[in-house]
């Protein structure tokens, strides 16, 4: 349908009410926020089975600047009832959510990276829609992180090991519905949670853990991403999350002032 995203929705949720199963793609920032209410009221509230697909999560459209900065994406999606959300962590994860999303035949939204993100599998893992998948197990924290800056996360992982702090690294690749099992689990093992996204830290997985483990657990909650503002600094991806804090350094900085005051 070219770059007419209001459209491009119209049309698969069309689709999908007569028994195909459509994948919408586009840029994250577009497939989302410009059809937002046409994914509300026609893919959502009917059920229809279409996974709308954005590319370009984060900061992967760097060199566009703000205007293709997919950071709200998780928020709008999350709240929209009926809507499974997915952020897979590497290709194999991009792979296996895909065929379970098309075999799962509801509304989703799979948000993905751009290209080059590293594997971080050794072996094929057994994923599980609305499972946490664990990374690395670890004894101090946990770490939880959803889409391709998991990756630094374990390479922050690997930085705190060297300083004697055993951090769990997670994959939270589905978003909505969360893992309630993992979470409260987690909560209980470890007096410090750390969510880590490259998202705004308001409304994404950060709100979404703090809202879960709220309910049954007074574990503190480290959020770490995008604080209340509009990122007008240009660059590469690297240097962009190094301006808000999400490097493998950094995340480990973070972390360990956060151990020392619980």
């Amino acid at each position: 349908v070219g770059a007419a995203e209001q459209n491009l929705i119209g049309v698969a949720a069309g689709l999908g009410l007569t028994g195909y199963t459509v994948f919408a793609y586009g840029i994250a920032t577009f497939a989302t926020m410009r059809p937002f209410e046409f994914i509300r009221n026609d893919v959502a509230a009917t059920n229809a089975s279409v996974i709308v697909v954005g590319t370009g999560a984060g900061l992967c459209y760097h060199e566009a600047q703000l205007t293709h900065h997919a950071v709200e994406d998780i928020a709008l999606m999350r709240m929209i009832p009926n809507m499974t959300v997915v952020c897979p962590a590497d290709p194999i994860e991009a792979v296996w959510a895909t065929r379970a999303l098309a075999h799962r035949r509801k509304p989703a939204y799979l948000r993905l990276g751009k290209r080059g993100e590293p594997v971080l599998y050794a072996k094929p893992p057994k994923l599980t829609l609305g499972k946490a998948s664990v990374l690395r197990h670890g004894n101090d924290c946990a770490i939880i992180a959803t889409g391709n800056i998991v990756y630094n996360c374990l390479k922050a992982s690997e930085l705190l090991r060297e300083l004697h702090i055993d951090a769990e690294v997670v994959s939270m690749h589905t978003v909505k519905p969360l893992d309630g099992d993992y979470l409260h689990n987690a909560a209980k093992r470890y007096p410090l949670i750390v969510t880590v996204e490259e998202h705004l830290t308001a409304g994404g997985l950060g709100g979404a853990v703090s809202e879960l483990v709220s309910e049954s657990s007074p574990v503190r909650v480290l959020h770490m991403g995008i604080t209340d503002r509009f990122i007008h600094e240009v660059g590469s991806q690297e240097y962009l999350r190094e301006q808000i804090g999400l490097t493998p350094e950094q995340i480990a900085k973070n972390i360990r002032i956060a151990l020392k005051q619980v």
